[in-house]
């Protein structure tokens, strides 16, 4: 069986980087893992005493099917370009693809993600509200 990964961001608001994230994706919040009632819960019981609801974020895609998203608030700022991004794969070919792109990236940004740099009819590279980079395709 081949092994599942889980992809980690490192963030400055963490709330608001899972909301994006949630609305690019489809994505919902990971209920925590049994027997804990609440992720406060979980977190207390791994010695994290922290309570604040912004230091961290753990989405799931509701299908099962894509990988588990954490997003964690850190102290210091991102200092270099990712070396890992995620590509969102609108779907699909034919004469209006271009036209599922360009609708997909507007609906991004009016969620806070800016366009980078457009390879017309094949790709759009976006960044998240924090400045990370991704692919629409």
């Amino acid at each position: 069986m081949a092994a599942r990964i889980d992809l980690t961001f490192d963030c400055a608001d963490a709330v608001r980087l899972g909301e994006f994230w949630k609305l690019a994706l489809g994505y919902v919040d990971e209920p925590p893992p049994p027997p804990f009632k609440t992720r406060q819960e979980w977190l207390r019981h791994h010695g994290v005493t922290e309570d604040d609801p912004s230091e961290g974020t753990w989405l799931c895609d509701p299908e099962g099917i894509g990988p588990r998203l954490s997003i964690l608030r850190v102290p210091e700022p991102k200092t270099a370009k990712n070396r890992l991004h995620i590509d969102i794969r609108v779907g699909g070919k034919g004469d209006d693809r271009w036209e599922r792109i360009a609708a997909e990236a507007e609906r991004l940004k009016a969620a806070g993600a800016t366009v980078i740099d457009e390879a017309e009819g094949h790709h759009m590279v976006m960044a998240d509200p924090e400045g990370n980079e991704f692919c629409v395709a």
